[in-house]
Parts: structure tokens; sequence; C-alpha cells
């Protein structure tokens, strides 16, 4: 069923950018024109998504935000809840990155009542899952990304508003990618975990690989079964780079 899911490569920018930014972003609508065979997404920093939203006006770019609070609203100096991130701009917001676990403490239930904070502001939560290298060594990947996926979904999946993104966390930033047939092996079973759990509409989510994706390794990593995507950290920052990821599928 593969073939009814389309493609999406999103552009995760972390605490990078500022509105001189703006040149990569009109030069990645330029390399993007009007949508190629897959979704094209960027998620700058929050002051950047209104600005980035009057850019785009036209384009088939579209803008997603890093993270959101749980609550619609209330005394949490600091935060932005999914409808403001909607209201500036966002069509979807990431939950769960290991960066937000790791710094933050955030758990699988966090993670899962951000998921739906999201689904109820009309965004879709890209939810965030992978090992940490240690986990891995000692044989435990599946086990830890297994209990994540049960712990972070809401309850209810729609695939149109729901996309699953695998990182290992060993390979974000680091410049190690697993094998191919590690990331095959992994992305099956996740597929097989959200169905084990939630039915026929797994054949539907989206899942991306996310870890040090480049357009070196990129056209191999996509190629994979059951890889809908990829979810790219630093080599999104510039045109160039990331066109050269999203344009593998011209």
């Amino acid at each position: 069923m593969a073939e009814t899911r389309r493609p999406i490569v999103i552009g995760n920018w972390k605490m990078n950018g500022l509105v001189d930014s703006a040149v990569e972003l009109e030069a990645t609508i330029a390399a993007n024109g009007q949508g190629a065979p897959c979704e094209v997404m960027i998620c700058p920093p929050a002051t950047l998504l209104f600005p980035f939203s009057q850019l785009i006006q036209g384009s088939a770019l579209r803008l997603g935000a890093q993270d959101c609070h749980m609550a619609e609203n209330g005394a949490h100096t600091g935060d932005l809840s999914a409808a403001m991130l909607s209201e500036a701009g966002a069509t979807a917001v990431i939950v769960g990155h290991s960066e937000r676990r790791a710094d933050h403490g955030e758990s699988d239930a966090v993670v899962r009542a951000k998921a739906e904070a999201a689904h109820g502001a009309g965004l879709t939560a890209i939810i965030c899952v992978g090992e940490t290298g240690a986990q891995r060594d000692a044989g435990g990947a599946e086990t830890v990304v297994g209990t994540q996926l049960e712990g972070s979904l809401p309850s209810v999946l729609r695939a149109e508003n729901t996309i699953v993104a695998y990182e290992p966390v060993w390979a974000i930033g680091t410049g190690r990618t697993p094998t191919i047939a590690d990331i095959e092996a992994m992305h099956g079973f996740i597929r097989r975990r959200i169905e084990a759990l939630q039915g026929d509409v797994a054949h539907g989510i989206r899942l991306l690989y996310g870890g040090s994706v480049k357009p070196g390794n990129a056209a191999e990593i996509l190629a994979v079964a059951n890889v809908d995507g990829a979810l790219v950290g630093g080599a999104s920052l510039k045109a160039a780079d990331f066109s050269g990821i999203f344009g593998i599928y011209t």
C-alpha cells in the first residue's frame, strides 16, 4: 500500500535562523517549484513562522513548528500552544524529538498529550521515536522504540494528521547512519507495531527516517521499504543541500 502514501521531506531548523534566513527559504521555494512529487516542509524557530508564512504564499512549501505545549492556554510562561502556532502559519508540529526528550525530560505521556493538542488545533503531529546508541548496542532498540510508540501515539490515529519519524539518537548530527538493512528492519517493525496498536490505519501513516540525512546518502535511504520521506536536520539549513534531498523524488 506504499503507493498511497505521498512522500514528505521535512527540514527541522532547530535553534537556527534569523529573519535574514529568508534567503534560504526563498531558494527552497524556487527549488521546489510548484510542488515536487513529494511534500516539502520547513520547521523554523517559532519566531520565523509568521514572516515565513507570508513568503510561502502561493508556493507548495509548507511550514511546521518544532514543539507545542499540551494545554490550550494558561500560566505557562515561555510556551506556545498548538493553536498559537497554527495562527502563526504552521500546519504541523514536531513532538517528542529526542532533544526535547533528553533536554526537557519529556515522557511518552507528555509527547502523547502534545500530539493530541496538535490534532485538536488542526495540526499534523510529527511524532519522533528512536533509541540511544547504548540501547541499540544492548539489543534493546525495538523494545525502546515499541515502548515509545505505545506511550506516545494518541489513542485515535488518522493517516492525514499523523507522521512518525524514526531518529536513532546516536545518528543525529553525528554523521553516522544505521545500515540500510537496519533502517529497513526498524521501519518495518514500526509499521507492524502501529498496526498491532491501531489496526489498518498503520498502512497510511507516513514513516520518516531522520539522522544525518544528506544529499550524498538520501537516495539510498529514501529507496528503503517503509521509508516515506525524511526528517532532515543540519542539511535543511542550506537550500542547495535540502533541495538535493527532496529533489531525489523528481
